[in-house]
């Protein structure tokens, strides 16, 4: 896929927008001062890098507040 590139203040300026693209799959390098600061991605684009440590919704349909499971530690 195609990284298009834009630059930082384009990002800030219309973040909702390309939130919209990326969840549709596009993916942007973003610049500041004519280098590139970063690359923007749908986290399914990368998917073999996160690591599934525990689903709290087996545990409890919905999930788990933080503080019930901070006071158990």
């Amino acid at each position: 896929m195609k990284n298009t590139i834009v630059g930082l203040k384009e990002l800030r300026t219309n973040i909702e927008n390309y939130i919209a693209a990326v969840k549709k799959g596009q993916s942007f390098i973003v610049v500041r001062r004519s280098k590139p600061v970063l690359r923007i991605s749908s986290p399914d684009e990368d998917e073999d890098i996160w690591e599934e440590v525990i689903d709290f919704t087996k545990i409890k349909k919905g999930g788990i507040l933080i503080s019930d499971l901070l006071s158990r530690l």
